[in-house]
């Protein structure tokens, strides 16, 4: 069986905006065209469908169960077209630099240091993603991308950005309240948050296992940023990435507790383009961000 014929964009799109305005004159003012126009469009669609696709409701119409099913359709295709000339448009732009780095790096290590980005690259306008599927750099979606191991795609230049590590942290407060007993003792005055992950994962498993054992679990998260909100709002001490509470101790919020290991976190890699880039902002995008990367 032969697949239908697909009519013409003209004929749906003068179809769409009668079914959305409810009148073929409104749909004609709305498309520069004469209300005439739009009755031959809708009555040459019918003719291709073999449906009728409005009927009569006093001074203007209303869909048929067979237009009801069609408008959806072309207007979820409208819809994606709209989005890819957007797509194109902002992809014209020479200022533009996509970047997927996961949410955690993001908040705790790069979203701080962007006003030093913009104020060196005014003209940067930066699409940021914690989409960390979207992992294949190209030159549609995703110029730059960090992630935690090598992408090992074709014609990449991919190099190792920054060393994370295991802390054990506290707010200001609790930090300075611990700080005042001994560490054999701090299971009787605290509890934890932590990542349920944590108790498993071989980076943060001996800690569990360990200096950790006897503290109360007081609740257990899947997202290491809801750790970081319940340590900051003094819920407890927990185990969280350097990186991730990196502007939290710089600032004071949050202290490292002294006397527990920092076990080695991951490795967060840097890819883009081995050859010429999209644009000159991708590549001083790129160069920067390798030039704010020192290994820990």
């Amino acid at each position: 069986m032969s697949a239908p014929r697909i009519p013409s964009m003209k004929l749906l799109m003068g179809f769409e905006a009668a079914a959305r305005l409810g009148s073929f004159s409104r749909a004609a003012e709305e498309l520069h065209v004469t209300q005439s126009a739009i009755s031959h469009q809708v009555q040459q669609l019918e003719e291709q469908l073999m449906q009728p696709l409005f009927r009569r409701a006093g001074r203007g119409v209303e869909l048929t169960v067979a237009g009801e099913v069609l408008l959806r359709s072309v207007q979820r295709s409208l819809s994606v077209l709209r989005s890819g000339v957007e797509r194109i448009g902002t992809y014209l732009d020479p200022g533009l630099v996509s970047l997927v780095c996961p949410a955690p790096l993001l908040r705790g290590w790069l979203q701080p240091r962007l006003p030093r980005l913009h104020a060196l690259l005014p003209g940067l306008s930066l699409v940021l993603s914690v989409d960390e599927s979207a992992r294949f750099v190209d030159e549609i979606d995703v110029d730059i991308a960090i992630s935690n191991r090598p992408l090992l795609q074709l014609g990449l230049q991919e190099l190792p950005l920054l060393q994370d590590e295991w802390l054990l942290v506290a707010d200001a407060g609790t930090a300075q309240k611990l700080g005042r007993i001994p560490q054999a003792q701090q299971h009787l005055h605290a509890d934890v948050v932590c990542l349920e992950e944590s108790f498993t994962a071989e980076d943060t498993a001996p800690l569990f296992l360990g200096p950790l054992a006897a503290f109360r679990k007081r609740a257990i998260y899947d997202d290491v940023r809801l750790v970081l909100d319940a340590v900051l709002a003094a819920q407890g001490i927990a185990c969280l990435p350097s990186l991730l509470v990196e502007g939290s101790v710089a600032s004071g919020q949050l202290q490292v507790l002294p006397g527990y290991p920092r076990l080695p976190g991951s490795t967060w890699w840097l890819s883009g383009v081995s050859g010429p880039a999209r644009s000159d902002m991708v590549s001083q995008v790129f160069q920067w961000l390798g030039a704010q990367g020192t290994p820990r």
